[in-house]
């Protein structure tokens, strides 16, 4: 694979209904070779203690405790890159992949886009459109979990009938274009 092809913001975005179906899709797309450095995975844990659940570490990897721990737990050694967010309006979210890096870019530069909140930011410097990220939000904030793709239009094509056939809820593809890049 090529650098120019890791730096694509093409992406798919899966939404799903429940965390097994999310892990199924992560599953599947390692297990067809895509490139586990180009996913990220984000949900709400709405059954988390009332005591700190995570932290993100130095070395990319989350230590987690909280309802959903043997879930986001299982994905830590498959994904790279994860942090534990309390997002205003949506609460307490679990992020993995190349989002994290974003949030927290758009965290530090406080460039939240327009009353969005920083998975909105994270989101729309990946690529992703805003009036499809406000869709997500809803979708996180409704407790489904949003499995991004990115890559080249090959391998995001790939992925989505990969994502599709592990029963997402919804599927769309996010093309990089120069309108979504100057957002």
């Amino acid at each position: 694979m090529t650098s120019e092809t890791t730096n694509e913001k093409n992406s798919v975005v899966g939404v799903f209904d429940s965390h097994e179906r999310a892990e199924q899709a992560v599953r599947d797309l390692q297990r067809a070779g895509f490139n586990m450095k180009q996913l990220s995975i984000v949900g709400k844990d709405y059954h988390s203690d009332e005591h700190v659940v995570g932290f993100y570490s130095t070395s990319d990897r989350m230590r987690y405790w909280g309802g959903l721990g043997a879930f986001w737990g299982g994905l830590w050694g498959i994904l790279f890159g994860s942090a534990f967010f309390w997002v205003p309006g949506l609460g307490p979210l679990v992020v993995a992949g190349p989002l994290v890096s974003a949030i927290v870019a758009g965290l530090e530069g406080m460039a939240l886009v327009g009353g969005l909140s920083a998975l909105g930011a994270g989101l729309i410097s990946l690529g992703i459109p805003k009036e499809s990220v406000l869709k997500y939000e809803r979708a996180v904030r409704a407790n489904r979990f949003l499995l991004i793709a990115h890559g080249s239009s090959e391998e995001v094509g790939r992925a989505r009938e990969i994502v599709e056939s592990a029963s997402a809820v919804e599927t769309a593809i996010h093309p990089h274009t120069s309108a979504t890049a100057a957002a």
